[in-house]
């Protein structure tokens, strides 16, 4: 599918690529992994500009569509499943074509190629998608202006799965996507029947969903069967080797070296001197790769506080009167508590943090906490609090305003800021290094609580270890919203979860809610007879109804143009002068027949599967 061969690539005077080469055939699902830094998303961007030049190191199989998730999707007034739709650049233009074509051949090569690209089921495939991505029923028609920047980036993602591209490459998916949505995605890449190339720094995903790992290290590529835990397991078991190896050779070296130093300067030993130089010289030197340690987070200890830290009784919670997001929550956090907020994209996570962190007044109920308590609160948003044109150095000084530089450099050291760094804006800043800098600041107040939500979504895979070792070591209590179930998995001790209104404590672990989400495409709007929330698959909506109603139209119409086809040329086969005239036109009009037939066996099949899922749904 696709074939890298001496791909050599640099960025001013840093050399990302150097004569690297990799081969993916086709159906592999492969994670591209690699440091932040070293070159992932430039790789997906030479791939998508280099397919197709002349001599060029990439190549992509002939005839083979390649789909992308556009890094930007505008705010406009286009229907988020037209938005979706539309990303399928064929389906688009022949849909479009067909509206205005007039040469009946032309006519009958659009509605062939429609069928072939099964492009009569896409709105169905669509709502799919988009409700397994998070989207309620009732967004699928709204225009993309009203959902924010994340929620279109979804969208974008819909739209490429839609289409299912020979070659569909994703970069860091996950990121917009909650548990829910993260769990349902690695369900479909397995399941997707084409070659898939993705960048992601989630373990999970890379454990699941892919065959293979491509690797990007010290400027080159390797690819290796299995997922990322595989793929450790035989990294960890090459260095030990060539660590081995390379020890061996030293000693060997050694040993020749000795034997020159002490009979150099003999006649009688010369000639052996100089046969073992040559010996020395014609060793190649084995290089065991220095490997990069990522920079550690680090969470002060924070003053004891007797519990509970904090109580919520019987609060609703909020953003207007009266319109409670959370209604009647009773919640307890003590010393040392770990616990994950867990729940579907809008069911009120952020809320509820929000409101136990003092960030969000309750709109009734009481708050309980100590008055010297102290919180440390990280969030998406939190990115926008950073001063766009101010250093790094100049937002650790508003740490300690009255120190000196020699302090204010210590702090950014000690956060993981050198002399290299701290002079550097914020904008210039990688998304990895801004959560560095904000995780630093929150932490230096020496907080009892830390409330991360969403912390880790810019950040790569070893620095991802590194927060779990830090979180782990920190002495206060913890609430985290993540879609990392690695981390969840490694830092929680229990979990919270927030749907329907309301926030309870989650009986099973992380393994039992993904295998939950994964039975059903989102949880049932009504709570069971005993109380506890059971999930089953959505009621067909009338956009359900109203896509199927369609299909069934337009397969009566092409049904019905058909027909009319076949009867024109049966008219002209049983006139018995058009084989005397012309043999071979005659011949050509029984092929056309035969052609057309099957099509309309086709149309046939597919509109009587329309209907009768149609009146399943209408019951």
């Amino acid at each position: 599918m696709l074939e890298i061969t001496e791909l050599s690539h640099a960025f001013g005077k840093r050399i990302l690529f150097d004569n690297a080469s990799a081969f993916i055939a086709d159906g592999w699902k492969v994670g591209v992994i690699g440091k932040n830094g070293t070159g992932k998303s430039t790789l997906l961007k030479l791939i998508r500009e280099e397919v197709g030049k002349p001599n060029s190191p990439i190549k992509l199989k002939r005839g083979a569509r390649m789909g992308f998730v556009a890094q930007e999707v505008p705010a406009n007034e286009t229907p988020m499943m037209e938005m979706v739709l539309e990303q399928d650049l064929e389906r688009h233009a022949l849909m479009t074509e067909a509206e205005t074509a007039t040469d009946p051949d032309r006519i009958g090569y659009i509605h062939s190629r429609l069928l072939d690209i099964d492009a009569y089921s896409a709105e169905a495939r669509a709502a799919e998608i988009m409700v397994g991505l998070g989207f309620k029923q009732d967004d699928l028609y709204k225009p993309a202006g009203e959902f924010s920047g994340g929620w279109r980036m979804r969208a974008a993602l819909a739209g490429v799965l839609v289409s299912q591209p020979d070659l569909l490459i994703l970069d860091e998916p996950t990121n917009y996507l909650d548990l829910e949505g993260a769990a349902w995605l690695e369900s479909y890449l397995v399941k997707y029947p084409h070659t898939v190339l993705v960048v992601s720094h989630d373990r999970e995903v890379l454990n699941r969903s892919v065959t293979h790992v491509l690797a990007l290290e010290n400027q080159k590529l390797e690819i290796s069967t299995g997922g990322y835990d595989i793929y450790l397991k035989r990294r960890a078991e090459r260095m030990a080797n060539l660590t081995g190896q390379k020890a061996k050779q030293d000693a060997a070296k050694a040993h020749l070296q000795a034997f020159v130093d002490r009979f150099r300067a003999k006649a009688s030993k010369a000639r052996q001197a100089q046969a073992r130089i040559k010996m020395m010289e014609k060793m190649q030197d084995i290089q065991v790769p220095i490997e990069d340690r990522a920079i550690p987070f680090h969470f002060y200890e924070a003053p004891e506080l007797a519990s509970p830290l904090i109580q919520l009784e019987d609060a609703d919670l909020g953003y207007i009167k009266g319109q409670p997001v959370l209604k009647n929550v009773n919640f307890r956090l003590d010393n040392e508590d770990r616990i994950v907020i867990i729940g579907p994209n809008g069911q009120g996570k952020t809320t509820l943090v929000k409101s136990i962190g003092e960030r969000l007044k309750l709109l009734n109920g009481e708050r309980r906490a100590s008055n010297k308590i102290k919180i440390g609160y990280f969030s998406q948003d939190s990115m926008d609090e950073l001063r766009e044109g101010d250093t790094v150095l100049q937002h650790i000084k508003d740490l300690e305003p009255e120190a000196g530089e020699s302090k204010h450099r210590a702090i950014a050291a000690n956060i993981g800021f050198g002399q290299d760094k701290i002079a550097t804006k914020v904008e210039k800043l990688s998304g990895g290094e801004k959560v560095r800098l904000l995780l630093g600041i929150t932490a230096y107040a020496r907080p009892h609580i830390l409330i991360l939500d969403e912390p880790t979504s810019h950040l790569d895979i070893d620095s991802r270890e590194a927060l779990i070792h830090a979180l782990n070591d920190f002495s206060g209590a913890i609430l985290l919203i993540t879609h990392d179930v690695y981390l969840a998995e490694a830092c929680a001790d229990s979990l919270w979860l927030v749907f329907n209104g309301r926030a309870s404590q989650y009986d099973g672990d992380l393994s039992d809610y993904r295998q939950m989400v994964l039975t059903a495409d989102r949880p049932d709007a009504k709570p069971a007879k005993d109380g506890k929330e059971k999930w089953g698959k959505p009621k067909a909506g009338n956009n359900q109804i109203q896509t199927l109603k369609r299909k069934i139209a337009a397969c009566e119409k092409d049904i019905a143009i058909e027909q009319d086809k076949i009867a024109q040329i049966e008219n002209q086969l049983a006139d018995p002068g058009s084989y005397n005239k012309d043999h071979k036109a005659a011949m050509d009009l029984t092929k056309t027949q035969a052609w057309h037939q099957k099509r309309l066996e086709k149309l046939e099949a597919e509109y009587l599967e329309a209907l009768e899922k149609l009146e399943a749904l209408e019951g």
